[in-house]
């Protein structure tokens, strides 16, 4: 079987950018800033294969969601809701099924993920950073559920929004489309870091510096850990398997690498980078 990591990146315009360092950090941007970033069904198309491509590459460890120009992302593309306005029922169904299958890509990438969130945030863009792992933001930064205004409603990244600030909060914002701003989304737990402007590439930089100096496959599971107990009543089934997780990743080899470092006072393999020539 052909081994993911040797596949080219599928095809992608200029309105979604991609770059891998050799950290094994990628970065996908949202290039359409005279939009605001808006994104329509093409764009949704490319963002899901880069996603699922993503999810794939084993020599990928972190993903950072970036975008270019003032505004974070407006959602939907006010040229794509016209056409939309017009289609049938089971047309309508077909592209919410598109971004459905975007977001859900998105929010189980099995990498940590990085929402760098620059200004506004509106619409489906709260969905993008809800699906996230980790969401900073510059005080500059402002996010609305605005579909009510426009009688629709946030529905395919409504569970990644409920997860993310809650029901109450939901019940709220969903109804009401009020524009709040990163200190208020932070207290509702959609953000987690808020930097300024001029400091959020620092910031970035900072926590994807935090995250490889983890192990790339811990890392993995200790995010599918997160999902898989989350809201489990803590039952005998649920402690044996979290005990039997801890056995397994204890003896894998990362785990003894891991280990082996810590007492051997060195650096682990995987905080060498391919061009590191130092003894860890």
């Amino acid at each position: 079987m052909q081994d993911f990591n040797d596949n080219p990146m599928p095809s992608l315009s200029d309105k979604v950018l991609f770059d891998l360092d050799d950290q094994g950090v990628a970065t996908v941007t949202l290039n359409n800033a005279e939009k605001h970033n808006a994104f329509d069904d093409e764009i949704i198309k490319q963002l899901l294969a880069i996603f699922t491509h993503i999810a794939k590459r084993s020599d990928i460890k972190v993903m950072v969601l970036a975008s270019r120009g003032k505004s974070f992302s407006a959602g939907a593309d006010l040229g794509w809701m016209k056409r939309m306005a017009s289609y049938s029922y089971d047309d309508n169904l077909t592209d919410a099924n598109a971004l459905a299958a975007m977001l859900k890509a998105l929010n189980f990438m099995p990498q940590p993920s990085i929402a760098k969130i620059q200004g506004a945030a509106f619409g489906g863009a709260v969905g993008l950073a809800s699906c996230c792992d980790i969401v900073i933001a510059s005080n500059k930064a402002s996010f609305c559920l605005s579909e009510v205004k426009l009688g629709l409603i946030p529905a395919t990244i409504s569970p990644y929004v409920v997860s993310a600030i809650g029901l109450k909060a939901s019940r709220r914002y969903f109804q009401t489309a009020e524009r709040f701003f990163a200190d208020k989304a932070m207290h509702l737990g959609l953000v987690d870091e808020v930097v300024e402007l001029d400091a959020l590439d620092d910031a970035v930089k900072t926590m994807t510096t935090s995250l490889l100096a983890n192990g790339p496959l811990a890392m993995r599971q200790a995010k599918q850990l997160a999902f898989d107990v989350a809201y489990k009543d803590i039952s005998d089934t649920l402690v044996a398997d979290t005990s039997e997780r801890i056995a397994a990743i204890r003896v894998s080899g990362e785990g003894q690498e891991g280990l082996s470092a810590f007492f051997e006072k060195r650096r682990p393999s995987w905080q060498q980078c391919p061009n590191d020539k130092r003894n860890p």
